[in-house]
């Protein structure tokens, strides 16, 4: 009986051990969708920003274009009041008004030439990733839908793995699978361990020699006076 429970044990520990390597699987390849997912928000995040670059650009050199013509109308009306002045006096100070005004257009010019620039710049930038994000998200349409598929096969995987444990678990007693389900949890997912030249190869302690005698006996359950896993006689082969 107590023979049969450990090989029970070891084949339920076998089983969560696999699950557990299926679960870290799932949680890998889940985390990989996720990367490639936030590549293309990251890709669409870096267009838009671009965007609003090119519209923030556009705007100023609006505003730069309006300031330019009413720069060029100042100029326009001094020239005719030019033409009405009788002093000498306000003549000079008319004269020096446009020249003021045509250095300001000269420099208004200039802006709205760097502006436009600056705009052909990030458009041809916007051209770029666009073309690129439309690649990008085909490519990872492809690979988030090779992703979905092993995790679908590693969910059927898990799934039958489930089942195949909860047969098992049913030949044992119940106080036996808790026991079990308490020391996996406590010790790093393994509840048994095998017991070899009277040491624990699970912590790797010499076990008392009256106990590690007990084991070929068969007789009861015995666990690790160290690390308290429930221990399985495995002699080295011939």
């Amino acid at each position: 009986m107590v023979k049969k429970r450990l090989e029970l044990l070891e084949q339920l520990q076998e089983i969560d051990i696999q699950v557990d390597l299926l679960n870290k699987a799932q949680n890998d390849l889940s985390a990989e969708m996720n990367d490639i997912e936030k590549s293309v928000a990251d890709a669409r995040e870096s267009l838009t920003a671009l965007q609003q670059r090119q519209e923030q650009l556009l705007t100023e050199k609006s505003t730069q274009e309006a300031n330019l013509a009413a720069e060029q109308e100042n100029i326009i009306r001094s020239e005719t009041n030019m033409k009405e002045i009788k002093t000498n006096k306000e003549f000079q100070a008319v004269g020096r008004e446009i020249t003021a005004a045509r250095k300001q257009v000269t420099a208004l010019e200039e802006q709205i030439l760097q502006l436009l620039a600056q705009a052909e710049e990030v458009t041809s930038e916007i051209n770029t990733n666009e073309a690129n994000l439309v690649e990008l998200e085909q490519n990872c349409l492809t690979r988030k839908a090779e992703k979905q598929s092993e995790l679908d096969k590693l969910q059927l995987d898990i799934s039958a793995d489930a089942e195949h444990r909860e047969k098992i678990a049913k030949e044992l007693p119940v106080t036996l699978t808790k026991r079990y389900d308490t020391l996996r949890s406590q010790r790093m997912g393994k509840a048994v361990a095998i017991a070899r030249d009277g040491y624990c190869l699970a912590c790797n302690m010499q076990l008392p020699p009256q106990m590690y005698n007990n084991l070929f006996k068969c007789e009861e359950m015995i666990s690790c006076p160290h690390c308290q896993r429930i221990l399985v006689l495995k002699q080295q082969a011939a």
